[in-house]
């Protein structure tokens, strides 16, 4: 192969790029999720996750595994990119208005340690070099912009912390949080072997499915069926013990749906409650180690 040919874009299929869209659904969700809760509530979930939906629609589109890269990651960025796209054209205040009161307050917090006193009005436009009109322009804009990003709130003599809400997860749902992850990581643990390689190798250690297929002596598209195999396997094992009514029923052969009972069991017992809460610091998994020292 020429240096030429290998530095060839790879063209996904429609067919391949609607599974990745379809399995990565997820994500958009998560990074909805994760930006809605830092923004007022006069924000839409839905606007958001139109953006982001769009956006990981042309990441498959754009996507060329020969890269390397996981596909999850090459949309993560690709998604925020575009909510936050989606949010600067909402905001109806340009990027030269907030900078202009930035550059304003900022020269005048200044002036006032300097003067010991707050500048008037003709000093602190003589110090931005403009006009004392377009001094008061900019108050004005600066002042409309704060107005709206309190939209929402009342005027019944609280205060504005009374009308912010926190995101600082309470003591339960940390709880559920952590058992949750800690459900996670007792289900890589109990996956096959195998399969266990290949979800730990790709989405932990982020290695390339190349590498990861030349190890476990398979082509890359088994690989790709495998890691689906995985997911599947973890979503409903972790289901069966957290939300059990979105577990599907067992179908197959009566070998394969005793191994899939067996391995939802697992689940359940690779940990007790405090195990898993001990479990869930995500970060202290290991890099996978090389085939050939599992199997020493």
């Amino acid at each position: 192969m020429t240096a030429d040919a290998a530095s060839t874009p790879v063209e996904l299929t429609d067919a391949q790029r609607a599974e990745l869209v379809e399995k990565h659904l997820p994500i958009v969700g998560y990074i909805t999720s994760e930006f809605i809760g830092r923004l007022p509530s006069h924000v839409s979930r839905d606007d958001l996750t139109s953006a982001g939906l769009m956006a990981l629609f042309q990441a498959s589109r754009g996507y060329d595994p020969t890269t390397g890269v996981p596909f999850a990651r090459y949309a993560n960025t690709r998604i925020r990119g575009a909510i936050l796209d989606d949010l600067r054209g909402a905001d109806w205040a340009s990027r030269g208005v907030r900078s202009r009161a930035r550059k304003l307050n900022a020269t005048e917090d200044q002036l006032t340690a300097q003067l010991g006193r707050t500048p008037t009005p003709v000093e602190l436009a003589a110090a931005l070099g403009v006009s004392v009109r377009e001094l008061t322009e900019t108050r004005d804009e600066s002042q409309r912009a704060m107005v709206l990003s309190m939209q929402g709130f009342t005027a019944d003599g609280g205060s504005i912390d009374d009308h912010l809400p926190t995101h600082t997860p309470g003591p339960e749902a940390e709880l559920l949080h952590r058992e949750r992850l800690g459900y996670l990581r007792s289900a890589i643990a109990a996956l096959p072997e195998r399969l266990r390689i290949v979800v730990e190798g790709y989405f932990i250690a982020e290695r390339p499915m190349a590498e990861l297929a030349e190890e476990l002596g398979v082509t890359e598209s088994r690989i790709s069926q495998m890691r689906a195999e995985a997911l599947a396997l973890l979503r409903d094992g972790m289901n069966t013990h957290l939300s059990p009514e979105m577990v599907q029923p067992v179908t197959g052969s009566a070998p394969a749906v005793k191994r899939k009972e067996a391995y939802y069991a697992a689940v359940g017992t690779q940990s007790d409650f405090k195990a898993r809460l001990a479990l869930s610091a995500f970060g202290a998994f290991a890099a996978p180690a090389p085939v050939a020292a599992r199997t020493a």
